[in-house]
């Protein structure tokens, strides 16, 4: 009897420690898959620095002290330090972040698809980016009743200040914040601006969702 009142309070406490840890998680928002395409004029070596802040918690390809990659005109992209070919560079990391969501879109679940699609075109994402983009998030969003969008600017950018050389001629930075909601609220609908490509470009999108 003794020894099963031994386990009980052993499971007990194992029980309390989990939730305590899963009380604990979420409290840092992730920025989910960041990449980060390249297109230069022509062929160019590059280097890309991320100096975030906060915990990166995977890079392909490994980071190392930064990226030191060979880019074509086309997106393609080759890691000096193993010589593999990339179609971008990918991070993932948690910072104690505050986006902003003073203005936004309430979009149902089932809409976001169609959503998505108009506004990063937009702003001036390629198919082959939004695609991807709308992939990736799109099984995250479409089965919340609403979703609360914020396509953020300083609120990531300043956690995530990116150092390129040689210098890119334009960047575009597509950040998207997202709360799902149980039911529509009312928010001030956000401004959103065109992009326009020119000489060497560069793009990022990521996105981080948000539990209140």
């Amino acid at each position: 009897m003794k020894r099963n009142h031994t386990i009980f309070l052993t499971l007990l406490i194992i029980l309390f420690a989990l939730f305590l840890a899963s009380c604990g998680e979420g409290d840092e928002p992730m920025a989910e898959k960041p990449v980060i395409y390249l297109y230069p004029a022509e062929k160019t070596d590059i280097t890309v620095k991320l100096d975030y802040h906060g915990e990166l918690f995977v890079t392909y390809p490994s980071y190392g002290e930064g990226w030191s990659v060979t880019a074509y005109p086309d997106g393609t992209i080759i890691n000096k330090a193993d010589g593999q070919e990339y179609s971008y560079l990918f991070w993932e990391g948690s910072a104690d972040s505050e986006y902003d969501f003073s203005a936004g879109f309430v979009v149902k679940g089932g809409d976001t698809e169609a959503f998505l699609k108009e506004k990063l075109k937009f702003m001036g994402l390629l198919p082959k980016e939004y695609n991807e983009f709308i992939v990736y998030w799109l099984p995250k969003m479409i089965a919340n009743p609403f979703n609360l969008i914020s396509f953020q600017g300083k609120a990531y950018t300043d956690d995530a200040p990116l150092e390129i050389s040689p210098a890119p001629d334009s960047v575009l930075r597509v950040f998207m914040a997202f709360k799902p909601l149980e039911r529509a609220i009312e928010v001030p609908e956000q401004k959103l601006e065109p992009f326009q490509r020119k000489g060497f470009t560069v793009i990022e999108w990521g996105g981080s969702q948000v539990i209140d």
